[in-house]
């Protein structure tokens, strides 16, 4: 067909034959049948938007320029935009069967389309009413009743956090925690409880529930926190109860050689915040939430802002995605052009900081530099944003890179973290450094990646080999 198109010579039985391929191709991709037609729609969308090019002379630009487009249309919903890329990805791998199709990034488009929902840790703390917060699905995670009549409590409490400025998830767990703390004493008021009731509440965790140590210690933080600050009764000595038994866990840790057959099996948007990570040591949502202006190309460094426990670090730029990075954003930055200039470009800001400078949203350092794949409306302003890519596309996506690796390892986007780490120590830095870069407060936290270097039995040769 394409030949026949740069002829300007197609004949509607061509045209026919085309589309039959193409219904073909969707039953082999198990499209459902229902959704077929759909399929063709948004294929012959595509098409009739770019006839001026044949289709096999068409290139990743092309097709990038006609997904920016529509990820700006804000009636688009999430699954009729991945419904198109997917159209997309049939018709110029299995029809037209174009060579660069294959190593197309057509999974970060799908992924990166994904909206934030509005329980989402970024914009989760947005609204402006605390009272919101008891009309959603968090109810479920314990009892409505207990919700309902322990309102005010669950109030002071997330109120507290924030005075304090703890993240939303550590606000999340210690509200969970106090939930279930009170419907398993048949929602008593707090306040007429003690530490006789903790204690209680601890050993059924431990001998009944069977959780972990580091989980019951949450739980007791939690109940600490709700005693000490909330209700001004310290709780002191809780005495001796059951605790589980805190079992020793290694990180896991990737070989140097690992982790570039992982890196090898990445690309795109995805491949190059992997190898970010990596080469920096930053967390998932660390690096999900980096924006433009905390990149230093002149100091080669990153600044990793509003971190574990509310700090700051910089953390070194690494050399080898210096260029990629240059070159993704020169990308970013044109579809933030195009976004302000349709009267869009707007993007979250922590901290009350859209209130207080209500222009900032719309600036370039302010934009993220990951964000999604198209326009969406914020879960609770309204306002139409470009927010930052959902996390649980890159997870997928270094999972399935490992496999595809054969690591029989189980990698995740935290064994980057670990990864850096042992290596740098493993290089010759210090500890302390590796402890300044990784964010950690205290020292001892950071010593358990020392188990590499020790080796403690590893170096001993095995009679075997006697």
């Amino acid at each position: 067909m394409a030949r026949r198109q740069s002829q300007g010579k197609i004949s509607s039985e061509a045209i026919a034959e085309f589309w039959d391929r193409y219904i073909q191709a969707l039953s082999k991709f198990d499209v459902p049948e229902y959704q077929m037609r759909w399929y063709v729609i948004r294929a012959r969308e595509y098409v009739k938007t770019n006839r001026d090019t044949p289709l096999r002379r068409q290139s990743p630009p092309d097709v990038n320029r006609y997904l920016e487009e529509l990820g700006r249309k804000v009636r688009l919903e999430e699954w009729q935009f991945i419904q198109i890329v997917h159209a997309l990805e049939i018709l110029f791998r299995e029809v037209v069967q174009c060579d660069w199709a294959e190593g197309f990034d057509w999974e970060y488009w799908r992924k990166a389309a994904r909206t934030l929902a509005p329980d989402h840790a970024t914009i989760k703390r947005e609204s402006d009413s605390l009272s919101k917060r008891y009309q959603g699905k968090e109810d479920s995670l314990s009892d409505k009743e207990a919700v309902t009549a322990h309102k005010d409590i669950l109030e002071k409490v997330r109120a507290e956090i924030r005075r304090r400025h703890y993240s939303i998830r550590t606000e999340e767990t210690y509200v969970s925690w106090i939930q279930r703390y009170l419907v398993f004493h048949n929602q008593r008021a707090p306040a007429d409880m003690g530490v006789d009731e903790v204690r209680s509440y601890l050993e059924y965790l431990a001998v009944k529930r069977q959780v972990s140590s580091s989980t019951q210690s949450q739980s007791l933080n939690a109940l600490i926190f709700l005693y000490d600050q909330i209700l001004q009764q310290p709780l002191g000595d809780i005495g001796e109860f059951d605790r589980p038994k805190r079992k020793r866990r290694l990180p896991v840790v990737m070989t140097r050689n690992e982790v570039n057959a992982l890196l090898a099996q990445m690309s795109g948007v995805y491949g190059l915040m992997a190898g970010i990570m990596y080469g920096t040591g930053m967390r998932l949502m660390e690096c999900i939430r980096l924006r433009v202006k905390d990149i230093d190309f002149g100091y080669a460094k990153i600044t990793v802002r509003f971190g574990k426990g509310d700090k700051d670090r910089d953390v070194p730029l690494p050399e080898r995605y210096t260029e990629k990075l240059q070159e993704h954003l020169r990308r970013v930055k044109e579809i933030h052009d195009k976004d302000s200039k349709q009267g869009f470009g707007e993007v979250y800001l922590p901290h009350a900081l859209g209130r207080k400078y209500p222009n900032m949203a719309k600036e370039w350092g302010w934009q993220y530099v990951f964000p999604s794949s198209r326009l969406s409306a914020d879960p609770r302003s309204g306002k139409i944003r470009r927010h930052h890519i959902h996390e649980n596309g890159l997870q997928k996506a270094v999972k399935k890179a490992a496999q595809q690796a054969g690591l029989t390892k189980r990698v995740s986007c935290h064994t980057f973290r670990h990864s850096f780490a042992t290596h740098l120590l493993e290089a010759g830095y210090d500890i302390r450094t590796v402890q300044e870069l990784l964010g950690h407060a205290d020292v001892s936290t950071t010593m358990i990646y020392t188990h590499v270097l020790n080796k403690p039995g590893v170096a001993v040769k095995s009679p075997a080999d006697f």
